[in-house]
This record gives structure tokens, sequence and C-alpha cells, in this order.
């Protein structure tokens, strides 16, 4: 679609309609598309894929129009239409564009060609292949465990040392900035600086030109059978920022974009080829960041909220399977800068019920019945959320409910993720019973029945595991109704690494949208086994955690409130406040009489080290200035011994940072 841009519009082009926006006002208008001679000072500035919605703060941000820069094809959901992943975008307002669109080649002077890889990058990934040298496989393995180990082991120390330095950047730039923040052209460009980093560095969302892929299959077909064709709007993330183009009642200009994951594998078993694809669709109600958006909110919308879609496409047939996950449906939340804060109820037991009903009530009229499968422990901090989600299903009494508890870490512990199998069994019945939508080119063969709504604390890293093993044991029973694979047995191994892939990278995905990193335990869902190396990198994304939900977390969370019309006054917009977030971190909770911490938490024995040292360097460097001590070099001493003492305790720091999610 091309885009003209005038001194008081900006003007879409789209066969023989032209969408105007008027660019001090924000209206749009919609005329004819088929002469724009009459318009004078119109120029092309490129070509868009659609429009993402508007976006505005009183006073403070003036309406911003958000278009799609670059997309990429991620490949077929419902045949024969492409779903695209959104790349980049470009910010249109009543100042010129803050980024080129991309090239109209129908108004460009002189065509320009731009590369579609890079070629260090690939010569890069040719150096990184082993070269064989005739030794033994054995050896070459063991060298090869010891290059990853070590290799995550560097990894790490760049973390902590990327981390830190972060946090050191921050601090300094809040300094110089706090003045300014109240600024409007401040705000302005933070606000475009986090939209750009939501839209462009997350890939977490899709569109299609000719396919609703906010329904899932099952829906999706209901809908059209019923000449009913309406988005879910649910996942239809940008509809508060298109309200306007909803309004003139022109589907032409209408694009339901929506958050979470896609993507595509072909694979063959034998002789047959097919294709596996998974998506994931995050509701936009109570959408946000980890530690600001817990539990549930007064309509029953819940935090982290996930509809999970595995489709099988053979031939002419497609099986769809859905689950969901969601986080637990009570008001709770978790206060403080602890590393992990321990949760609290919010509120009494009769309002928490109305939203609790009121959530499983819409879980019902949209699957029918609903399988619970709560993975939070029965033991410790997380024991008051689950005793407390276990006595709202017994008040509810649905008998369209079922409720299944599985202590996550107690039946894994020591990284026997295998364990998950119980669980698996346990349920194969319901699994049986609940089935999966499947259809050919003359119609619906069945339907789902029922769904799995599966959650732990986060809804992340266990949940992925669990539904990761459902998805799996209804993928075997697909494969034997298709007649790909024998009754009785496994997935078959040309299947395994693709299976596994989908479901690890659906993880990373949804945990960065939730949490700022990739999913724990995700070598496990990669590979189907749990090593040093994963453990590693679980303890990195932990500390990045901890920071991220410190240190950047509440901005993000104000711009994704703005964006879904849950922000109105400039008023409610915070950033981040580094230094006093350090500050409280390292502040205990209650100072003891004497000088020390009294309790400072997890952290606590290497903070009262720190301290000891500090406080001893000062008296030594007193006793030197007031001539107290003859010894000339024991400052200089002092200076050289004392930063390698202090190294020790924040090495402890970081090493429960690190692992202490493990």
């Amino acid at each position: 679609m091309e885009v003209f841009q005038t001194d008081s519009h900006y003007i879409f082009v789209k066969r023989d309609k032209s969408l105007w926006w008027h660019r001090r006002t924000s209206e749009f208008s919609i005329k004819a598309g088929w002469d724009l001679s009459s318009v004078d000072d119109i120029e092309c500035i490129g070509v868009t894929h659609g429009i993402v919605g508007v976006i505005s703060l009183s006073n403070v941000y003036e309406p911003h129009l958000i278009v799609i820069k670059e997309a990429l094809a991620v490949g077929v959901l419902y045949p024969p239409h492409l779903v695209y992943k959104i790349k980049s975008i470009c910010i249109l307002s009543g100042e010129e564009p803050d980024t080129d669109l991309l090239i109209c080649t129908k108004h460009a002077k002189s065509s320009q060609c731009t590369p579609t890889h890079s070629v260090s990058s690939s010569n890069n990934n040719d150096a990184s292949v082993p070269v064989s040298s005739g030794g033994s496989s054995k050896s070459t393995k063991l060298f090869e465990g010891m290059n990853k180990t070590w290799g995550a082991v560097k990894s790490a120390g760049n973390t902590i040392k990327a981390t830190t330095q972060q946090a050191a950047n921050l601090a300094t730039k809040q300094v110089k900035s706090s003045v300014g923040f109240k600024e409007p052209k401040h705000i302005e460009r933070r606000i475009t600086e986090e939209l750009h980093k939501i839209f462009d560095e997350t890939d977490s969302f899709y569109f299609s030109f000719d396919c609703d892929i906010t329904n899932n299959l099952q829906r999706h077909e209901a809908k059209l059978e019923e000449n009913q064709s309406k988005p879910d709007e649910r996942f239809f993330w940008n509809m508060h920022m298109i309200r306007d183009l909803l309004n003139l009642n022109d589907k032409t200009w209408i694009l339901p974009i929506i958050q979470g994951f896609m993507q595509v594998e072909n694979c063959v078993i034998g002789n047959e080829c097919f294709t596996l694809a998974l998506v994931s669709r995050r509701s936009r109600h109570r959408a946000g960041t980890r530690y600001k958006r817990r539990g549930v909110d007064e309509k029953g919308n819940c935090a982290n909220y996930v509809e999970t879609e595995q489709i099988l496409s053979f031939r002419h047939h497609q099986l769809s399977f859905t689950q969901v996950r969601g986080s637990v449906p009570i008001y709770w939340s978790q206060p403080g800068y602890k590393y992990r804060p321990p949760p609290r109820l919010d509120r009494g037991v009769t309002e928490t019920q109305q939203a609790f009903e009121l959530h499983f009530t819409k879980e019902l009229e949209t699957y029918g019945r609903v399988c619970i499968v709560n993975l939070v422990e029965q033991s410790g901090k997380e024991k008051t959320i689950g005793d407390a989600y276990a006595d709202h299903v017994i008040k509810f009494n649905n008998e369209l409910m079922i409720y299944v508890t599985f202590d996550f870490h107690d039946y894994c512990r020591g990284m026997r993720f295998e364990n998950v199998s119980a669980l698996i069994d346990a349920v194969g019945p319901e699994a049986g019973a609940m089935g999966f939508h499947w259809r050919d080119q003359r119609g619906m063969i069945c339907n789902q029945k029922s769904v799995f709504r599966v959650n732990c604390m986060d809804c992340l890293d266990r949940t992925n595991v669990v539904q990761t093993a459902i998805g799996k044991a209804v993928l075997e029973s697909q494969l034997v109704k298709l007649g790909l694979s024998p009754p009785y047995t496994p997935i078959p191994e040309q299947l395994k690494s693709p299976f596994m892939v989908l479901w690890a990278n659906n993880g990373d995905i949804i945990s960065r949208q939730y949490a700022g990193t990739n999913a724990l335990k995700g070598d496990y869902t990669r590979t189907g086994e749990r090593k040093i190396s994963g453990m590693m990198k679980d303890g990195m994304n932990s500390a990045n955690r901890f920071f991220i939900q410190n240190f950047a977390d509440s901005f993000r969370q104000c711009i994704i409130d703005l964006m879904q019309g849950q922000l109105l006054r400039a008023e409610e917009l915070q950033e981040d406040e580094v230094l006093d977030t350090i500050l409280q971190i390292l502040t205990p909770e209650s100072r003891a009489p004497l000088r020390g911490y009294y309790n400072p938490g997890v952290l606590g024995p290497e903070l009262q080290f720190l301290e000891t040292i500090v406080a001893t360097r000062c008296a030594a460097m007193r006793q030197y200035q007031d001539g107290v001590d003859g010894n000339a070099n024991q400052p200089r001493q002092l200076q050289f011994l004392v930063p390698l003492i202090v190294i020790y305790p924040l090495i402890l720091i970081s090493q429960k940072l690190l692992l202490g999610a493990l």
C-alpha cells in the first residue's frame, strides 16, 4: 500500500480507494484513490504493509500513527493464506516520519537494491562448523561438552558484566535526566523508543491479509459456515488502536494483529510430507509484564492468558488441538524487591469468588469443558496461592470443570523432568475424551470438546514443559488416526526435532513478552535432556529477569496500558526509578539497633560481609589520615587488597542471583 504525504495529511492508497489521516486532528476519512493530481505538494514517501493503529496521550504525546515498515512471511496457517511477522514499524506524526519507509518502486526516482542476507554472518556461521581431525568420536564429544560448558561459564560472566554495566548506565542516565523527565519532548522520545523496542525487537506480532488468525481453526471454520466471520476480540491486539478505523465500516483498512508466536515446520515421515504449525495468541486483556500484572481483574480477565494451537496439515486433512494457559484467577500479587517475593492474597473470599466465576464462565462458554492443571508447589511460598485456587474451585462446584494438581518441583526434583509422564498418564483419559478438531476438504469430521488450562506461578517455564508433553501425546494419537504411525508407538524420530523446536521457540517468545528473557528449562523442551549448560543459561535468564522486573518493566507496562486504552493521564506514566530501586534492594526491611543489616533476605550474609569490608577500609584510611599508624605503605596495600576481597562477596551475590531459581 502506497503512502503519500502532504502538509496536512498522510494518504494511504489501496486499489481504487484512499485513506486520509489528518496529521493534526488524527481524523480518518475515505476517498477515491484513482486521482491525487488535484492535491498540492503531494509526495510519495514509500510503501507499508498495513496500519497498526493510533496512539496518543493528552498534553504529552500528540496522536502518532503506527504503520508496518517491514514484515517477514512465516508460513501458511490456514491454507492457502500466508501469515506474516512484523519486523519493524514506522511512526507517523505531525512532524516527519521517525524512520524511512521502504521505497515505492512506482514513484522512486532511482531503483535501489537491498541484499537479502549478510555475507559476513554467513561466513561466521561457516567458521563455527567444527572440522573433523580424525580423532576418536568419544574424545571429540568430550571436548565438545567441555567447550559448551566453558562457553556457558564465559557467557554467564559476560552477562553479569553486561547487566551490571546496564544498571550503571541506567543510574547515570537517570541522574542526568531526572529533571527533564516531565518535559514533553523527553516523554515523547521515550514513548517512541519503547514502541520500537516492543515491535522491532520481540518477534511478537503477526498478521494475515486474507485470513483471520485471531480465531483457532475450530472457531474460524464455524464462523465461516455461519457467515459470521468476526475476529476474536480477546486476541485482536490492536483493536483499541484502530477503533476510529473500525467506525468507518470499511474492511479494506482493517488489519487485525495478534501478539504471540507462530512457526510452521515442514516434516517428513517415510515418503509422506506434511506441515506442523504452532500458534500462540496472547490476550490483550490484563496485558503486561510479569510482576506488574498478576492474577485476575474485576472482569474475569487473567494475566498472561495465552491460547496455543497445534496444527497438523496432511494432504487435505487439518488437525488442530488447542490448550490455554493463564495466571491463577484470583486476586494476588508479589510486591517487593526480593529476588522471589512471597505471593500474597489481595482481596477477600467473596470478592475473589465473583471474579473467579466470571473468568471460568467465559472459559466454559468458549471451550465447553475445562480441565485445570495446577503446577504450583503444594508447600512453601506458593502454597497460599495453590490452596486458594482449590478452595474457589470447590466453591464454584461446576460439573464441567476438572481440577488436577501436580507439584512440578516435587515430582521433577533433581532435574528429572521425565517424571511429567506421570501427569500425562493421569490426564490421558481426559485427553482422549477431549479429542481434537479434524476437517478435510468436505468439512468438519470432529471437534475438540474441552480444553486443558495449565498454570504455574508465571505460566511460563513449568507450564511450557507440561503443555509440550500434552501436545506430544495428542500428536501421537493424530498420527495414528492418519495412518502415519502405528498404534502404541512414540513419536517418530524424524518428527522429534521439529516438534521440540516448535515448542521450545514458543516458550522462549512467550517468556520474552512476559518476563523479558527466554524460558527456563528450555534445554529440556528443545532436546529432551537437562544439561549443565542449560542450568547456566537458566541462571543467566533468572538474573536478567530480576534486573528487568526492577529496572525496566514499569515504563513498558505504562506503554502497553497506553496502547490498550488503560492509561489515560500523563500523571499515570511512570519511569523506572533506577537509583531508588537499587537502594530498596540493598536496604533491609527493618534496621537493627546497631550498624549492619538485620533482615536483608537472600543476600544477607554477602551484604554483611561487604559492609564489614567497606567499614574496615574506611576506618583504616581514617587512621592513616589522623597519623595513628606510621606505616605509609598500608593505605596503598589496602587500596589493592580490599578490591580483591570485595570481589568475593560480589561473586557470591551473583551466584545466588544466577542459581536462585534452580
